[in-house]
């Protein structure tokens, strides 16, 4: 956790990039001071939640977000290396699985500095509220939960990309504290990031005023926990769990949204209805035979209905700007940026070969993908880095017109951490893996066929959504009745879905984890054809391989780090030899 004068810094001395704030209501539009000295903190709530505001812009910090899209993207099947990516060694040996732990990714700092924030204040923030009458213990509570859940969050990333890391919940204020704490299990982290989530979930925030629209997505609010707790204990493969607060998440979507709909005086249009009962934002745009609505309002407009928790970014060139998808995806200068899709994704659908996309009326294809100069194979990532794509239905062959890219310092795009279809397929995944094949019983038989008949049901309404046929626009269910063809499928899906949003390695990580080895990973990774495909599938075929290593400057300051063995000692060299 880098040294301990870095780490007694941000504890003690001061909290970098947080604020002093004019009102409530400029929580996220903080623009970040150097250093506030502790003497001056902690007497009041306004200082608690200057602290709270600083570590939301330690998270919208570029460091942290090219860390969320580098460690949760870049290693699987939607990316290769795009514009000027040889001059990005560390990032050009990512997408050729050659990683070492000198590799600049392998540092976390960034990601603990934010976690001692969070320590810190729930450190300080009981302390305040003796001293301030108007700092209840209602408000108090609120702030708990809040901080602890940015704390897990945090966590949660970690252990994903790294497996075991060092683990604590008490800040670091002063020399006498030891600071090289070894690596807690993965296992032990993550029971312990939701027993934390489960004992604070009631405190927090449900609805922020509808003066504070940002807040409720730009903010933890109690449907973000409940989102997290779905997709932790989806990690735990405790499944019915998952679909618990998986459907506490998505009953809080439909109520909040029938409360909008029953505002409404007059007709509600086609576009208003709920898809399947599902408060989904339609693609189709009222007017006009276009798709690409939801996709604006996701993600070019950002804080939908359909968001849960985003990082935002103020529509304000002197504001924060979201500059780490600016120079990886693109921006109005250089597009593709250093990353770009596959190009097994790009010829996808030309080609007919569709082993991502199920057809040609799939609007997220045109969505997500950006061909450049009308070619047919060179794209680049559309998502994040424009405010729309509109899909016209009216051409003899689908086209698509996009929004301006944002400026190379001036990305405005959210990035979106949880959102409804998210949670459905967590869900849909959560409800397979219920499925026990080995019971050939008639009552484990009707068992199974329910489990997959709802699973099918929550694909088929998400697929449905961006499907621009005039035609038929349901998966044909016919070809999804075993466990493994609708594993397959729920998978596929959340790549579909969720392409380019960081989720991607991820999830092939917990397939592997679930299978008890790589094989399929590798099988989805060779897609992407990248030179030397048989060496990266012998390093891969490692579960270790599948965690990156601890960085060399953490093994040398924490002496009670062990190397994953798969990058041995963690010298240079050290991942090439694994692999023999």
């Amino acid at each position: 956790m880098k040294t301990k004068t870095n780490i007694i810094k941000f504890g003690l001395l001061g909290l970098m990039g947080t604020a002093t704030l004019s009102s409530c209501s400029d929580f996220l539009e903080i623009e970040p001071l150097d250093i506030i000295v502790l003497d001056k903190f902690w007497n009041e709530e306004a200082d608690v939640e200057n602290v709270v505001a600083g570590c939301y812009s330690a998270m919208q910090s570029q460091a942290v977000i090219d860390r969320m899209m580098v460690w949760g993207e870049f290693r699987s099947d939607n990316i290769v290396g795009g514009t000027n990516i040889e001059k990005e060694i560390d990032l050009s040996n990512v997408f050729k699985e050659n990683i070492n732990a000198s590799n600049v990714f392998t540092t976390w700092g960034e990601f603990y500095n934010i976690i001692n924030r969070c320590n810190t204040v729930l450190y300080y923030a009981p302390k305040v509220a003796e001293k301030d009458p108007n700092y209840t213990q209602s408000e108090l509570n609120a702030t708990k939960a809040e901080v602890s859940a940015l704390r897990d969050l945090m966590y949660f990333y970690l252990i994903r990309t790294f497996r075991d890391v060092p683990y604590t919940t008490q800040p670091f204020l002063d020399d006498n504290q030891t600071m090289d704490l070894p690596a807690t299990k993965f296992e032990s982290v993550l029971d312990s990031l939701i027993l934390d989530l489960e004992s604070v979930q009631n405190m927090a925030v449900k609805r922020y005023p509808t003066t504070k629209r940002n807040y409720q997505r730009g903010r933890i609010t109690q449907d973000a926990i409940h989102a997290m707790l779905a997709d932790m204990y989806l990690w735990k493969q405790d499944y019915t769990n998952a679909v618990r607060y998986a459907d506490m998440v998505i009953e809080a979507k439909t109520v909040a949204y029938q409360e909008e709909l029953d505002k409404k005086s007059g007709s509600i249009s086609q576009n208003d209805l709920m898809l399947d009962g599902y408060p989904l934002i339609s693609d189709a745009y009222s007017t006009g035979n276009f798709y690409g609505n939801a996709f604006g309002e996701i993600f070019g407009n950002g804080d939908s209905r359909e968001s849960i928790f985003e990082l935002i970014y103020m529509n304000d060139d002197n504001m924060l700007s979201n500059s780490a998808v600016s120079y990886r995806y693109g921006n109005s200068i250089t597009f593709p940026g250093h990353a770009k899709p596959a190009d097994f994704l790009c010829t996808d659908v030309s080609d007919e070969v569709y082993s991502v996309f199920m057809n040609k009326y799939d609007a997220r294809y045109y969505e997500n993908l950006q061909s450049i100069g009308g070619s047919k194979t060179l794209f680049g990532i559309n998502k994040f880095t424009s405010s729309f794509a509109r899909v016209d239905l009216s051409k003899a062959e689908i086209e698509a017109t996009y929004g301006s890219r944002y400026g190379e310092k001036y990305c405005h795009a959210n990035w979106v951490l949880y959102r409804l279809t998210d949670i459905m397929l967590i869900k849909a995944e959560a409800l397979v893996e219920m499925v026990n094949d080995e019971d050939s019983t008639s009552a484990g038989k009707q068992q199974a066929d329910t489990l997959l008949k709802q699973a099918f049901q929550i694909v088929n309404t998400i697929s449905k959504r961006s499907n621009c046929s005039t035609s038929s626009k349901d998966l044909d269910a016919s070809k999804y009745t075993s466990k493994s063809q609708m594993q397959s499928l729920v998978l596929e899906e959340r790549q579909r879905e969720l392409m380019f949003e960081g989720k991607r390695w991820y999830d092939l990580v917990r397939r592997s984890r679930r299978d008890g080895n790589t094989n399929y990973l590798i099988g989805v990774v060779a897609r992407k054809g990248s030179s030397g495909s048989g060496a990266i599938a012998s390093k891969l075929s490692r579960m270790d391989a599948i965690y990156w290593p601890y960085n060399n400057d953490e093994i040398k300051v924490n002496k009670n780090l062990v190397q994953n063995p798969a990058f041995s000692s963690g010298e240079n060299s050290s991942y090439e030899r694994t692999s023999k």
